[in-house]
C-alpha cells in the first residue's frame, strides 16, 4: 500500500473537487435555487455523511431566514403540498431516504436532489436534479446499499466510501448560500444576528 502526506491527499481531494464544479450545469443549479426561493418551507435530509452534509445547509438556510428543517427531527412540522425536500444522496437509491422521498412526493412537495447518480430510484422523481460527477465504487447489486457499506468499512478509493461525494455536496451547498445572500441582498451581519447564541 502506497504512503501519501496528507497535505497531497488534500490537494488531490481540492483538484477534484475543482473538476466537478466545472461540471456542474448552470441550468441545473439555477433551478435549485429557484426552487429554495419559491418554496413555502424546505426541508432537507440524508442518511449518513450525507446527512450532516443537509443538516449543516438547513442550518445555513435557518441564518439566511429561510424555513427550513431537518426531517426526522422532533421539532420538524408535517410536510405539506408546496413545501421542498432537498436530498443528499450520493446514490439516490438509499432505500430509507427514497422511501422518504417517495412520501414526500404524494404529499404533493417538490424534490430536490444533489446526487452523483441522476438516473435513481429518487432522481426519477426529483422535480430538479443537481449531479455531482465523480466516479463512485461500483457495486453489484442494490444489497450493497449505503448502510451495509457503512458498517462494513468498505474503502476502495484514496477518499474512504463517498468522501468526495459529500465533501463536493458540502461546499456546493456552501455555495448556494453565497449566491442566496447576493440575491436576498443579506450581509453577514444578518446570519451572525440568527445564529445560535446558548451553544
Amino acid at each position: 500500500m502506497e504512503n501519501h502526506r496528507v497535505q497531497e491527499m488534500m490537494q488531490l481531494m481540492a483538484s477534484k473537487i475543482r473538476a466537478i464544479a466545472a461540471s456542474l450545469s448552470d441550468t441545473d443549479v439555477d433551478r435549485f435555487i429557484a426552487e429554495i426561493l419559491h418554496a413555502r418551507r424546505i426541508y432537507v435530509m440524508g442518511a449518513g455523511r450525507s446527512g450532516l452534509v443537509a443538516k449543516g445547509f438547513a442550518m445555513r438556510l435557518m441564518h439566511l431566514g429561510l424555513p427550513s428543517y431537518v426531517v426526522g427531527e422532533t421539532i420538524t412540522p408535517a410536510l405539506q403540498k408546496g413545501d421542498l425536500i432537498v436530498i443528499f444522496s450520493g446514490s439516490g437509491k438509499t432505500k430509507t431516504i427514497a422511501d422518504l422521498a417517495e412520501t414526500g412526493k404524494d404529499i404533493g412537495a417538490h424534490i430536490s436532489l444533489i446526487t452523483s447518480n441522476a438516473d435513481s430510484r429518487i432522481g426519477k422523481i426529483a422535480d430538479c436534479r443537481v449531479i455531482i460527477e465523480l466516479q463512485r465504487d461500483a457495486t453489484d447489486d442494490d444489497a450493497a446499499e449505503f448502510e451495509i457499506r457503512q458498517m462494513l468499512g468498505d474503502h476502495k478509493s484514496f477518499a474512504p466510501l463517498g468522501t468526495l461525494f459529500e465533501t463536493a455536496s458540502m461546499i456546493f451547498s456552501d455555495a448556494v448560500i453565497s449566491r442566496l445572500m447576493e440575491i436576498t441582498k443579506t450581509d453577514e451581519s444578518a446570519l451572525k444576528d440568527r445564529h445560535a447564541n446558548i451553544e
